[in-house]
């Protein structure tokens, strides 16, 4: 699943490039969706650099406990998310379904834990419902808006502020 899911991103992306500014359009309605707990999340897969499973994590100290370490991919320091600990669900086992998602944010490789790959799916904008209403007057939420696909809704994240935390082990991916 993980190795047909980041062909579906690259796939995506390069007819997105091929395709000029329609293209451009389409890939922001492109989102990778996955699972944490029994709720379906998804991110715009133009952050998307990859899907890779479980590796060694070193742990790194004095950070948040959700943030887990980091790993060392094929010669890249990524700094690891559990998504699961972020949203103050309970600690589980990761098993063969647990991959970690490497996303580049401000030039800065990241990785988040998740319980398992979905798709790839498109949502046009007509779909998303706003998501002002979470998260104080004084804050910003990671919820950057609802996705409805059919029966379902995913809960589309903004990934800058979901990873804000990380700068205490990667402090480039939050510069500007």
């Amino acid at each position: 699943m993980d190795q047909q899911t980041t062909q579906q991103i690259a796939d995506a992306k390069r007819a997105a490039e091929e395709g000029g500014v329609a293209g451009a359009d389409s890939i922001d309605s492109m989102y990778l969706t996955f699972a944490v707990g029994s709720e379906d999340y998804g991110l715009t897969i133009g952050m998307v650099t990859e899907i890779v499973g479980m590796q060694r994590i070193m742990v790194v100290p004095d950070v948040p406990d959700y943030i887990k370490g980091v790993i060392n991919l094929r010669g890249k320091v990524i700094p690891l998310m559990d998504v699961r600990l972020r949203f103050n669900m309970a600690e589980r086992p990761y098993d063969d379904r647990t991959v970690v998602i490497v996303l580049e944010v401000n030039d800065a490789p990241m990785g988040l834990i998740v319980d398992r790959v979905r798709e790839v799916i498109d949502i046009p904008d007509a779909n998303i419902d706003s998501a002002h209403n979470f998260g104080g007057a004084d804050s910003r939420s990671v919820v950057s808006g609802l996705g409805r696909i059919e029966e379902r809704v995913v809960i589309l994240l903004d990934v800058p502020v979901l990873v804000s935390d990380m700068d205490v082990i990667a402090p480039q991916a939050l510069r500007n």
